[in-house]
């Protein structure tokens, strides 16, 4: 039975029906509804039968008839605070791209929306909860303390992180392990014979900022190196507040010859320090940073950062959250990543090493 090429009058072809799609395989609707709603009670290989039948049929639900059905619309909530230091750029575009394909490949939508502070982000979760345009969310940026995590979790609202938090109660989460690339950073350093080694940490109260400072100290503590806090600057998120940063550690009386900091943005700064200090960047002064901008690759020399491929990470989230939505466990769905090294010329040997 040929079905899509049953034409009406209109000349459009006619839609196929879940009834269509049951007469084919020779199942009753029933059981083809749940397969294709992931119901526990069908196997997996019934799963992808009806699955590989849709898909040659060019079966599509009515999304109003199988949200009444199953209660869900199908679609994943993201809302981006823009009030934030960079705006979520230069990687939301990749971010996007990789939660809307893994998402369209599953027959899922993606509902985006932007919030200019902490409040008005809630007041967003609210309404597309109650207004039933999005299953769950997948939150940026995490806080050990975050408002987000508490509103959803209090109205049993999937979720996933992208990121951490201080209580894991109830939360999902795809991760990058950027305290492990802050540790391995210290640890190359050490091995170039670098000894005094500066830090310019992330914003307070971000639970990356925390993870990247304790990678930072566990890489002295592996390396057998002394932690002073003179050599832990002022948290920078932006080029000029990492200049500053970086000058409060070059004009110390023994200043560090390498500086490893935990945002890109800041790392530019300390090229910007460095130069009006004289400093040559990898030879007299190594820099190691985090996040792979594109306008490290710019810099004379180019920075060697950590470099996190955000298009992945956004098609994982959109797959865990969608598992969320379907009823996985929390506790099943925490994931974690890490950073690829781009060695590049801003570290070196350390300054009279041998």
């Amino acid at each position: 039975m040929q079905i899509c090429g049953d034409t009406p009058r209109s000349g459009q072809p006619k839609r196929v029906r879940l009834v269509d799609l049951a007469a084919q395989l020779g199942l009753t609707k029933g059981t083809v509804s749940r397969a294709l709603n992931d119901h526990p009670d069908i196997s997996d290989r019934t799963r992808m039968r009806v699955r590989k039948a849709a898909e040659k049929l060019g079966y599509r639900p009515l999304s109003h008839a199988q949200a009444i059905r199953t209660g869900r619309v199908r679609s994943l909530g993201l809302v981006l605070q823009v009030n934030e230091h960079d705006a979520h750029r230069p990687f939301v575009a990749e971010f996007l791209a990789g939660l809307s394909e893994a998402a369209s490949a599953e027959d899922w939508t993606l509902t985006v929306a932007t919030a200019s502070s902490d409040n008005q982000t809630l007041e967003l979760l609210d309404r597309l909860t109650a207004e039933k345009k999005a299953d769950g969310f997948i939150l940026p940026r995490t806080k050990l303390t975050d408002p987000r995590i508490e509103f959803l979790r209090a109205r049993n609202v999937p979720f996933v992180l992208y990121g951490r938090t201080a209580d894991t109660q109830g939360c999902a989460w795809f991760d990058i392990e950027s305290e492990k690339s802050i540790e391995d950073a210290v640890t190359l350093l050490a091995g170039l014979g670098h000894q005094r080694i500066g830090f310019v940490p992330g914003a307070e109260g971000y639970t990356y900022a925390k993870l990247r400072h304790d990678g930072f100290m566990a890489g002295l503590a592996r390396n057998g190196l002394e932690h002073d806090p003179q050599l832990i600057a002022r948290p920078a998120m932006a080029r000029i507040a990492g200049a500053a940063s970086a000058a409060s550690l070059l004009d110390l009386p023994n200043p560090p010859s390498a500086i490893v900091c935990s945002v890109d943005a800041a790392a530019l700064g300390v090229y910007d320090a460095a130069r009006h200090r004289g400093l040559r960047i990898g030879t007299d002064l190594s820099v190691i940073s985090y996040d792979g901008i594109p306008e490290t690759t710019l810099l004379d020399p180019p920075l060697s950062t950590y470099r996190v491929d955000t298009r992945a990470a956004g098609a994982r989230l959109a797959n865990l959250l969608i598992r969320r939505c379907r009823g996985a466990a929390p506790e099943d769905l925490r994931e974690l990543g890490r950073a690829a090294f781009q060695s590049r010329g801003s570290h070196g040997v350390a300054p009279g090493a041998a």
